[in-house]
């Protein structure tokens, strides 16, 4: 088996404390590592972007743990192959997450690929999640902090050449490394949202490459109570931003998006959280992708998430014509087309799918697949 010191692992260093911990973790157990800062987005907005305080907050912490930090420019590939893809998304309606298609391909596409050119053995990241080094993908011990959702697009093969070196930490005991061992950017806060948006209003950055088309808002029974800016603006089961009334402090119900009407340009909402224009007892997905390589069986009982920090939730599902289809034990809110399923088994991420529309199955239909997925 080889020594660490001869094995050379290559971090992915964004600035922050998580893969810095991850950079230290590895200096201290001996690994020849070497950092790597990417840029992947370019802006003239200096207000919201923050990749030079980044780099230099990397280069702070490299120098500290004595360690080589490169630099690769990875924009036109993020352009090409991220952000065209949310551009096309967001005109068709549906509601993307760009960072699954990032860690696919960038982060896991075209920066694994440079850091073997650098001689990588292996490449680590901050990302909170874990591998058993055979491939598999495992969630994080740190719940609230998992990553594997965004993670679902990483196959095997890449996998068996990952380190996650903090997945076994939660989020406090990773700062409190940080701030033991003295590095700079021990306190610093958390990144949110969309990396090449940062805290900018999204309106007002989508809007740069996308001109609104304001149309109705109506009622479920299709009664007009307001206008909306553009239906690539909102999201299923949103509230905030519709302007049209549902004071709590007058007894009103809130209102929330239940759905898009594209071929009237209509938005559609309903009064109450749980209203049953929200709730979905199952969903359409396509374009699956499998962290194993290989298809699960049929009928398949499993749980599965359908955004980020969501609790895991009981399913089955089958493969049909196109995709698979998925019935819940429980009924799901504001399911939105063109966000990603997660699956998993135990501490598994099987891998995932992207939504394409929700759907209202029968326990008729749930109990068939059960029975099917019970010889699996």
């Amino acid at each position: 088996m080889a020594r660490p010191g001869s094995i050379r692992v290559v971090v992915g260093m964004s600035g922050g404390v998580d893969s810095s911990v991850a950079a230290l973790r590895l200096t201290e157990a001996g690994y020849d590592v070497q950092g790597l800062f990417m840029t992947n987005w370019e802006d003239d907005d200096e207000a919201y972007c923050t990749s030079a305080q980044d780099f230099q907050d990397a280069r702070a912490v490299c120098d500290m743990l004595s360690i080589p930090l490169h630099r690769i420019n990875f924009a036109a590939d993020y352009r090409e192959r991220v952000f065209s893809y949310f551009l096309k998304e967001y005109a068709a309606g549906r509601t993307p997450n760009p960072d699954v298609l990032c860690n696919r391909e960038i982060k896991f596409g075209a920066c694994f690929d440079y850091a073997r050119r650098l001689g990588a053995d292996l490449v680590a990241t901050g990302h909170y999640a874990s591998t058993d080094g055979n491939g598999a993908l495992l969630r994080a011990v740190d719940e609230a902090k998992d990553q594997t959702y965004f993670l679902l697009g990483v196959g095997a093969a890449t996998l068996r050449r990952t380190l996650f070196p903090i997945g076994d930490l939660e989020k406090q005991g990773v700062r409190r490394i940080a701030d033991r061992h003295g590095l700079p950017n021990h306190a610093k806060p958390d990144s949110t949202g969309i990396c090449f948006i940062g805290e900018r209003p999204f309106r007002e950055f989508l809007a740069r490459y996308l001109p609104g088309q304001p149309g109705d808002i109506v009622t479920d029974d299709g009664q007009v109570i307001g206008r909306h800016q553009g239906l690539m603006f909102y999201t299923i089961g949103q509230r905030q931003g519709l302007g049209i009334g549902g004071r709590a402090d007058a007894g009103e119900a809130p209102w929330y998006v239940a759905a898009k009407d594209l071929t009237c340009n209509r938005l559609i909402a309903v009064q109450g959280h749980d209203h049953p224009a929200l709730m979905s007892s199952g969903l359409r997905a396509v374009d699956a992708h499998w962290v194993a390589g290989e298809t699960p069986a049929p009928a398949l009982r499993c749980q599965a998430r359908i955004r980020h920090r969501q609790a895991l939730q009981d399913c089955a599902f089958r493969h049909i014509p196109g995709g698979i289809e998925v019935r819940f034990e429980r009924p799901q809110r504001a399911v939105s087309p063109g966000q990603f399923i997660a699956f998993y088994r135990g501490r598994a991420c099987l891998g995932g799918a992207i939504i394409d529309a929700p759907l209202r199955l029968s326990a008729a239909d749930f109990a068939g697949m059960a029975a099917d997925s019970a010889a699996v």
